[in-house]
């Protein structure tokens, strides 16, 4: 049975979800995304991943500053919708805009529920060190992702995966598991389950002063910090040469053997002490320069071992 659904999202995370809705012959009567911002050298106002999916379909965009108010109530109530599809929309959803579709609304969400809720799941979970994330379709409540959940898919993490590939791998799977999820829910046969009451963390937003590698802790630990900043914001150092200071940002690494003070310069192959064991760098970006090999950069900046980054 075809939906008539209303879609709410935002950034690139989002447009597979939208795309697999569409072909999947649902009605898709508006789409609800944060308002164009400011963005670039020029500043001028960018819509979004989304907003630029939905013009393609020749989907309506609405872009409301807020859906508290008595107005953007109605204007939600009349796309008459079957249910509401919310993929990283950005905005908290008030109660009377849950309860408005016929099915309610129902959220693709990028961690294995109860661990990470939150603004920044993907990361949280590669820092932390887990074995797996993977993406949960709940429905919506107004608690922060405390609705219950109806369908999961997994992701192993392994020491070589970052942030940025989690997140597209994540999206394809979330696309194909939402896709999924309103087949059954149309039949009937879609059933939602508590969200187990232990075993909640909160992904909180990534802080600047979070991103600083602290190379004295194990090198398994800054691998994992490495690369779930991995490649926005980004892990970074400071490292001298020969003009003071410079950052540097780690976008890849991997466990390697040797021991040294914390933040050593073990050889001339960028790998560096950590307070147990070693982690040597693979991908890495100056200010103000692009992303680029160890091997690239060595050919620029030769880099003695003994020297020390912090």
């Amino acid at each position: 049975m075809s939906l008539r659904i209303i879609f709410m999202g935002t950034p690139d995370f989002a447009v597979p979800t939208l795309s697999a809705l569409i072909g999947s012959g649902h009605e898709v009567v508006a789409c609800y995304t944060r308002a164009p911002a400011p963005a670039g050298r020029g500043m001028a106002l960018k819509r979004s991943p989304v907003h630029e999916a939905a013009d393609r379909f020749a989907i309506p965009v609405l872009t409301p500053s807020t859906l508290r108010d008595d107005e953007a109530l109605e204007i939600f109530k009349a796309h008459d919708a079957d249910i509401a599809v919310v993929v990283a929309y950005g905005m908290i959803l008030p109660k009377a805009i849950l309860e408005t579709p016929r099915l309610g609304c129902v959220n693709l969400h990028a961690s294995l529920l109860p661990r990470w809720r939150g603004a920044a799941p993907i990361q949280r979970a590669i820092m932390a060190g887990d074995a797996e994330t993977g993406v949960a379709v709940m429905k919506m409540e107004e608690g922060l992702d405390t609705g219950p959940v109806a369908m999961v898919e997994r992701l192993k993490i392994t020491d070589s995966l970052t942030a940025g590939e989690a997140h597209d791998r994540l999206a394809l799977l979330g696309a194909d598991l939402m896709q999924r999820a309103l087949a059954a829910f149309s039949r009937g046969t879609l059933a939602f389950v508590p969200q187990a009451p232990v075993g909640v963390e909160y992904a909180r937003k990534i802080l600047n002063e979070e991103c600083r590698i602290d190379w004295s802790r194990p090198a398994k630990d800054v691998l994992h910090h490495i690369h779930g900043l991995s490649p926005f914001p980004g892990a970074f150092t400071f490292a001298d040469f020969g003009k003071g200071p410079e950052r540097l940002k780690i976008l890849r690494g991997s466990l390697s053997a040797g021991s040294g003070s914390p933040g050593t310069l073990l050889d001339d192959s960028l790998t560096i002490a950590c307070g147990t064991g070693a982690v040597q760098i693979l991908d890495l970006q100056r200010a103000g320069s692009k992303p680029m090999s160890a091997v690239e950069f060595l050919r620029g900046v030769p880099l003695a071992r003994g020297k020390v980054l912090g």
